[in-house]
């Protein structure tokens, strides 16, 4: 079981966003030191909370600051660029880092993007994605000229193409055909798995479904394996979890539940907003729930992985036990303020020093 860290990020919004980006970057930098192997970080651009608008920026700052991390967008919502723009800047990235890329992708999550880009229909949102991904593949498959016509977006340069100056070109990834791809999925039973494990791409299931979504995604991923006539070893689908590892149980628990804990900001935070978009059946502990049942408290408890090292390592063993033995495990990266750094900071620390290699020897 390689690891991974996941970045939302998600913030406090009375935070600076300049101190809330050190932070960030710190904590890369520090799991690049400790052996993680993956860092991705989201995209968002009308939330104070979740404030980065271009991972690839963000993280094309970190590629000297780093010796072997790979990079990864979580996620570039697709229905909200041209796919030109995105495969260009892709590509771009994917040389700037000498192939530490992994293309991540998604239709976006935070409404109030839809609503900036008009794609608040999801029938519309879910047709922009497929045309995006597939024109951004074929830009990277060929040469000009291009004549790609699609519903949303057009591609063409056939007029004013020069090869003798490299004129009309557009950019190809480092990685050859093209970096891996990725695709996020949250709800439980989803289809985005199946469609993911049948293409080759990697299926990455979200840190705030809870383990029966997990159980569920496994179930997913084996039926697209088998559509495309491979094993299903769960080495390409990755698992992101919130993890939370103290001296003892007790301890954790104590972190986990604080008001100002960065857990119990993190999901007061993604509850609420769940709620205003009636889409609360992905973060609930038992989907038949009613809204009104649920605690944030009952969430959390639900959802992290919590407790010593080695109630950490059992919880881990007995999740890919019951769900399948996905190959990376992303750690959620939470708010770091106040006593949080040290929380999140030293639960890394053990988590790469002690649980995983504990995992993987149990594997």
């Amino acid at each position: 079981m390689k690891l991974g860290l996941f970045q939302m990020p998600l913030h406090p919004p009375h935070r600076a966003l300049a101190e809330t980006l050190d932070e960030d970057a710190e904590k890369i930098i520090h799991a690049d030191a400790l052996g993680f192997e993956e860092a991705w970080v989201g995209e968002h651009f009308s939330a104070t909370t979740e404030p980065i608008a271009s991972p690839m920026m963000f993280m094309a700052s970190l590629i000297h600051r780093t010796k072997a991390i790979r990079f990864a967008t979580g996620v570039v919502a697709l229905p909200n660029h041209h796919p030109a723009i995105v495969a260009g800047e892709a590509a771009l990235f994917d040389h700037l880092s000498k192939g530490r890329f992994i293309f991540g992708i998604g239709p976006g999550g935070l409404a109030s993007d839809m609503e900036l880009f008009g794609n608040l229909d999801a029938e519309i949102r879910n047709e922009r994605m497929a045309e995006s991904i597939q024109t951004i593949q074929q830009i990277w498959s060929q040469d000009p000229p291009y004549d790609i016509q699609g519903k949303h977006w057009q591609v063409k340069i056939t007029d004013t193409v020069v090869p003798e100056l490299g004129v009309g070109y557009l950019g190809k990834p480092f990685q050859k055909p093209m970096p891996e791809i990725a695709l996020s999925s949250m709800s439980p039973g989803s289809g985005s798995v199946s469609f993911a494990a049948k293409k080759g791409w990697r299926p990455v299931t979200a840190n705030f479904a809870p383990e029966s979504t997990v159980i569920s995604h496994w179930i997913k991923y084996r039926e697209g394996c088998e559509a495309a006539n491979r094993p299903a070893t769960g080495e390409d689908w990755s698992v992101a979890r919130n993890v939370l590892i103290a001296e003892s149980d007790a301890q954790a628990e104590d972190w986990l539940l604080d008001p100002k804990g960065s857990n119990h900001y993190y999901f007061s935070y993604l509850w609420e907003v769940l709620k205003r978009a009636d889409y609360t059946a992905v973060l609930k502990p038992d989907p038949q729930m009613a809204d009104d049942e649920v605690t944030v408290e009952d969430i959390i408890k639900a959802t992290v992985v919590y407790g010593s090292s080695a109630t950490v390592t059992e919880k881990l063993i007995s999740l890919r036990e019951r769900s399948g033995p996905f190959g990376t495990l992303l750690m959620a990266s939470m708010d770091g303020e106040g006593a949080n750094k040290d929380r999140e900071w030293s639960t890394m620390t053990r988590l790469a020093e002690e649980v995983a290699p504990a995992v993987r020897r149990a594997a």
